[in-house]
């Protein structure tokens, strides 16, 4: 029987009536206001949830805020925890980390920091002097516990076994906008080894069910998915239940490297991405007093492990060379 775990350590209840505080989760809500309202209701939520949206501090329009481009997972970690540790205006904006590395290659947006959810780009499609890793996480699979099909991936001895016979639907976010997307593929392709069964993969990745982070969050949590395959953290974040993978699948011990570097996915601008321990990583692109100290409050910060991300006693970590005032 897989391990299950609630998300809801953090006091965000998934209970449909409300957050044990008397007051309505954001699914509850979202699923009461009908069709036509959930819709607005997503589109209002889709900064929390990640993709586009943005994060300041009072004056923020001044020219000491910083800026920080940064990964969609990382979207409430940002506007909870680290904001309330920055002393100096901060601007957000957050979409999947291969849009992020694409909107700064092409420059459309220069920002102050770019954080990442997969360190592999700053040396492919960025292509930075240096950058620093400074969180880790895991795959786990969601499940709605207020349907059917989201309780029969619960209590499943396989979870994806209600998938394969229809019982339940499963979504994923686009592999060509963020690493969640090619590290689902990843861990499916990996737990075809681990699970004895050829083809999973390709079983388990019907493209009718691909979105975007933040639609996936929103179709998931106004019912239209069961389950759906998202990074530990966003779990604990918003209160999601959720059934952990075993180790040779969450792509989440770095001992199990040359496994998982067995899988792999090739991006439309042509580099290629292997499987690999998830990681975060940073980057400052000026060395500025004002940039220094947001950024170490970025990668050094407390408020990592109070939003499920692990943060091994090593990190930060650098790579490459440094600017003086980063190092310092």
């Amino acid at each position: 029987m897989p391990t299950q775990r609630s998300g809801g350590d953090r006091g965000r209840s998934t209970q449909r009536s409300g957050d044990g505080h008397g007051l309505p989760t954001r699914r509850w809500f979202l699923r009461t206001v009908g069709a036509a309202g959930a819709a607005g209701g997503a589109a209002t939520l889709s900064g929390c949830a990640g993709s586009v949206g943005s994060v300041a501090g009072a004056g923020d329009e001044s020219d000491e805020a910083v800026s920080v481009l940064a990964a969609g997972s990382l979207q409430l970690p940002l506007s909870e925890g680290f904001r309330a540790a920055v002393d100096r205006p901060v601007r957000v904006e957050t979409h999947g980390s291969v849009t992020v590395a694409r909107l700064v290659t092409e420059g459309r947006r220069d920002p102050d920091i770019v954080a990442l959810a997969d360190p592999v780009l700053f040396e492919g499609v960025l292509d930075t002097d240096w950058h620093v890793r400074f969180a880790t996480n895991a795959l786990v699979v969601a499940y709605d516990r207020e349907s059917e099909g989201g309780r029969r991936v619960r209590d499943a001895d396989r979870w994806f076994d209600p998938v394969l016979a229809d019982e339940a639907t499963l979504g994923r976010t686009d592999p060509n906008l963020d690493p969640l997307g090619y590290r689902t593929l990843f861990a499916l392709e990996l737990a075809e080894g681990y699970y004895d069964r050829p083809n999973l993969r390709a079983n388990l990745t019907d493209s009718r069910q691909v979105y975007p982070e933040t639609s996936l969050l929103s179709r998931f949590e106004t019912g239209d998915l069961d389950a759906a395959l998202v990074y530990r953290s966003m779990a604990v974040d918003r209160g999601y239940e959720y059934v952990d993978l075993p180790t040779d699948v969450d792509l989440s011990d770095p001992a199990r490297d040359d496994r998982y570097r067995t899988t792999s996915y090739d991006l439309p601008s042509g580099e290629t991405v292997r499987g690999a321990p998830i990681e975060y990583g940073a980057v400052a692109r000026t060395d500025e007093e004002r940039v220094n100290g947001t950024f170490d409050h970025l990668v050094a910060g407390d408020y990592l492990a109070d939003h499920g991300f692990a943060v091994p006693e090593t990190f930060p970590e650098y790579s490459g060379d440094p600017p003086r005032g980063i190092r310092s």
